[in-house]
């Protein structure tokens, strides 16, 4: 461990990783919390149940494509429909900055009321904080949520010959809050995909297809995600970049200042494993969503002790995409 908390401690990266394993969960270790999914199983009177939580200190607090209100609702909700849970309720707390304008917090505040309704979920519960000017940057928002479980939905080890898909293009997310820091607003033409994918979701699980494991590849992107599910499963993955949707905006950003797509944060895609048999009809069920409309099979699980993650480029060249390390931009989530 470092001596001192850095940017990239906050990046979903190895940092991260670190950071969770060796200070938190020595100290807050339970069955709950070992199996660190997007969402905790929990039973409640034998009722199994799903619970999150997740904080947003998103900078600027607007962006093409939405605001901290909507990343908030939506973030939370695709943390439970990711676990295969259907989302049900949320709570929300606001530690607002001294001097933050009115108008600006009604309009996240009708963000968090459009979201949720979008979403089918009630916000039950909530707090505000008001702290003096300088030390919010404007305002954060924590977030928990409860959910039930998606009946049929076994999660289970990543085998070899497993499919990997992703729900559509990379990287848009950070693209869009990297072009609204930069003010490049005329030059890339870039939108968040802040969305909830919980209908998506179900229409994946309602396939019957079996469906390994699911993951939102925000802070790190589907490089860090791919890394993270990989973790004990005695696989690696090939991937195909041809494969990958990427808009041409995203990849023409990416080569502008040296930004790799593959680590870019997303807020309405997910990535999963499925078994080979079924990928063909569960590509169907996900193209035939909105949300879903550019998905793609974009790698293999393959048998291997080292679960590596490898890239395979369209001229035949490989490269290994490990867990992040750094942070290509602070505060995007």
């Amino acid at each position: 461990m470092e001596a001192k908390v850095s940017l990239a401690h906050g990046s979903g990266g190895r940092l991260t990783r670190e950071l969770v394993q060796s200070l938190f969960l020595p100290r807050l270790a339970n069955d709950a919390l070992a199996e660190l999914s997007d969402s905790a199983r929990v039973q409640l009177d034998g009722r199994p149940l799903l619970f999150t939580t997740d904080s947003f200190v998103v900078k600027p607090l607007e962006f093409p494509g939405g605001d901290i209100g909507k990343l908030a609702v939506c973030g939370t909700v695709n943390d439970l429909a990711v676990s295969g849970g259907r989302p049900l309720w949320l709570s929300c707390g606001l530690i607002i900055e001294e001097g933050l304008p009115i108008a600006v917090l009604e309009r996240v505040a009708d963000s968090i009321a459009a979201a949720a309704r979008d979403a089918g979920v009630s916000v039950v519960c909530g707090d505000t904080k008001v702290v003096e000017a300088g030390g919010a940057d404007g305002l954060f928002i924590n977030t928990a949520g409860i959910g039930v479980p998606i009946a049929g939905y076994a999660p289970g080890p990543i085998r070899p010959g497993d499919q990997v898909l992703v729900s559509g293009t990379i990287g848009d997310h950070e693209a869009a809050i990297f072009q609204a820091r930069e003010n490049l607003g005329r030059r890339l033409a870039i939108a968040s995909d802040c969305a909830s994918l919980h209908g998506l979701v179900a229409a994946m699980l309602a396939t019957g297809v079996a469906v390994r494991v699911m993951r939102d590849p925000t802070r790190g992107g589907i490089g860090a995600a791919l890394n993270e599910l990989l973790a004990g499963s005695g696989c690696s993955v090939q991937l195909e970049e041809d494969a990958i949707p990427l808009r041409e905006e995203v990849r023409g950003m990416c080569e502008l200042v040296g930004f790799d797509p593959m680590y870019l944060a997303n807020e309405g895609k997910l990535v999963c494993f499925a078994a080979a048999e079924g990928a063909a009809a569960l590509l169907a069920a996900m193209k035939a969503h909105a949300l879903g409309a550019d998905a793609a099979v974009i790698g293999e699980a393959v048998a291997d002790k080292r679960e590596r993650v490898y890239l395979r480029s369209g001229f035949g060249g490989s490269r290994i995409v490990a867990m992040p390390s750094g942070v290509q931009l602070p505060r995007i989530c």
